[in-house]
């Protein structure tokens, strides 16, 4: 027997990070029963953004253009080159408005038990970027998990062998931290004191 529509909306918002079955099954509810015009916008809204965005050619980041509004700003500066996990960490950046670099969005983190290494996460897109012209310094912004220093390690092995100066964020950002929930305060602080690797 197949799963009721109902089953198959439960299972299909467990797929969001920190959903589990209950959460899943109240937002359902909720959706169906109180707000249906909210969810009709959430589907629309989704379905049109998985139509339209794609990755920037320049930054790897999510854009509705093949090169985001961001890298086409001649006011930025291209000699700096902040390397981030994840969209939301570069929002973080942005929020500081203390950095006024381009970026490049790695889309996650080096996780050998997960399968994902330098192939995986396009390491090599990101180095061809780096290795441009116009850079003349990167800037490491991955998280201080695990993951995120072993991802920040090998990629100024990488870049430092390649002759690029490489910085990694101060500690000011809390060890295990992540960049999507600490306070602009500190990493505009972090990125004040950035140190060379």
């Amino acid at each position: 027997m197949s799963p009721s529509s109902l089953d198959e909306l439960i299972e299909a918002l467990r797929c969001l990070p920190g959903v589990g079955p209950k959460s899943a099954q109240r937002m359902a509810y909720h959706l169906l029963q109180r707000d249906q015009r909210g969810a009709a916008r959430l589907g629309r809204a989704l379905t049109h953004a998985l139509e339209v965005l794609r990755h920037c050619e320049r930054c790897n980041t999510f854009s509705e253009e093949v090169v985001c509004q961001r890298c086409a700003n001649p006011r930025r500066d291209a000699s700096l080159l902040c390397v981030v996990e994840m969209p939301a960490d570069l929002a973080m950046i942005e929020q500081t408005q203390t950095y006024n670099g381009l970026y490049y969005v790695l889309m996650g983190r080096l996780s050998p038990l997960d399968g994902i290494g330098p192939r995986e996460l396009g390491l090599d897109k990101l180095i061809a970027r780096a290795t441009d012209d116009s850079v003349r310094e990167v800037i490491l912004a991955t998280n201080f998990t695990n993951e995120g220093e072993a991802t920040a390690h090998t990629v100024a092995t990488l870049l430092a062998a390649r002759g690029v100066k490489v910085s990694r964020l101060s500690r000011g950002v809390p060890v295990g931290g992540e960049l999507e929930h600490t306070d602009t305060g500190t990493i505009a602080q972090a990125l004040v004191e950035r140190r060379a690797l």
